[in-house]
């Protein structure tokens, strides 16, 4: 009793001998319960983690290149697609009179300019008899190649309208997966709004930003990083999937301005068909300095309250005081602690045995 008042907060007024005694070994016990938090000493010791995030190589946002009401929506949120597929469809009756008025006015213009080929090769053989004067053989050849021009620019301008007809259906670019459909039926597309988004799931990497003092920028290529060396880290799938070795690194070669980073790309490999765009990752990198390394800490001291997840920490006078911590990797029966405790505090290492009923 006298062990968990004290853990409480709770003085004791009297205390007889035989009491004292057992307070003092008890509060001896409870002391091997806090014990000072240490820094992570596993195999990855000469690594440090960088939060990331999961990002599609190949990932489109489609927009509407002209204006129509859009009348089928062909797919689906996370519907598979293949390359070609017809994704969506916009009221094209416009756009197709117009191209049917265009290809009249290419038959017209051929017409045309059939006649003034005839006619052109008839004041040739007259020039050639001497019946008409030079004057007239050049009248005759600048009106067919007038003629002419005026037939390639309807052709030309047929063309466009066909193309244009063509902006009125949505294709698939690739085979991949639909992640955003924002329209729906009778919705009006305009020039520049996203119909569509599409990623492809076989070609993921995870993106993480590091510090640009970090990494080794004296090697290259790369500098110095290697896909052995390295590992990715997805906290959101399950245990046995949780870990996974990029098959290449790209570190872009710009720092950023604001904020003196460097961003560095791990290729996912093929085969994780749990592994979506947007998902929460690490990427654990050798570095050129050493780091701080997160605390390491039993998960029996680790509490939940609520929505807040917490550690008890012992004060200057022994008393346990609950504090907020932010979570990382589980190693067997260890959890990191990446915020909230520093290494060196007292921590409770059983924190169920602060509330354990007394015998």
């Amino acid at each position: 009793m006298y062990s968990k008042r004290i853990l409480m907060g709770q003085p004791m007024k009297l205390l007889s001998l035989q009491t004292l005694i057992s307070a003092t070994l008890l509060a001896l016990a409870s002391h091997s319960l806090a014990v000072a938090a240490t820094p992570s000493g596993s195999a990855m010791a000469e690594m440090s983690s960088f939060e990331g995030v999961v990002e599609s190589e190949r990932q489109t946002v489609m927009a509407a290149q002209v204006s129509g009401a859009v009348t089928e929506i062909a797919v689906k949120v996370g519907q598979s697609v293949h390359s070609g597929q017809v994704l969506m469809r916009l009221d094209a009756r416009s756009a197709n009179q117009s191209a049917v008025a265009s290809e009249a006015q290419v038959v017209a213009a051929q017409a045309s300019l059939d006649v003034a080929r005839k006619d052109l090769e008839r004041q040739e053989k007259l020039f050639a008899q001497d019946y008409i004067s030079q004057a007239a053989l050049e009248r005759a050849q600048a009106h067919f190649k007038s003629v002419e021009a005026q037939t390639h620019a309807q052709s030309a301008m047929a063309g466009a309208a066909r193309t244009q007809s063509d902006f009125f259906i949505i294709r698939a670019p690739y085979a991949g997966v639909v992640s955003e459909v924002p329209v729906t039926l009778g919705d009006m597309a305009l020039p520049g709004r996203v119909l569509i988004s599409l990623f492809d799931p076989t070609r993921l990497r995870v993106t993480a930003t590091v510090p640009q003092n970090v990494l080794n920028r004296g090697q290259t290529p790369n500098r110095g990083l290697t896909p052995k060396e390295t590992r990715i880290e997805l906290p959101g799938l399950p245990v046995n999937l949780q870990w996974a070795t990029p098959t290449a690194i790209e570190v872009l070669p710009t720092v950023d301005a604001g904020t003196h980073t460097l961003e560095v790309r791990l290729m996912l490999p093929a085969g994780l068909t749990q592994v979506t765009p947007g998902m929460f990752a690490r990427a654990w990198l050798p570095t050129s300095e050493k780091l701080p390394h997160p605390v390491q800490l039993p998960i029996t001291a680790i509490v939940h309250h609520a929505e807040m997840t917490g550690a008890y920490v012992l004060d200057g006078k022994g008393q346990p005081l609950l504090r907020q911590v932010r979570l990382g990797r589980v190693l067997g029966d260890q959890v990191e602690v990446l915020s909230g405790i520093n290494a060196g505090e007292p921590v409770v290492q059983d924190a169920a045995a602060l509330f354990a009923a007394p015998h």
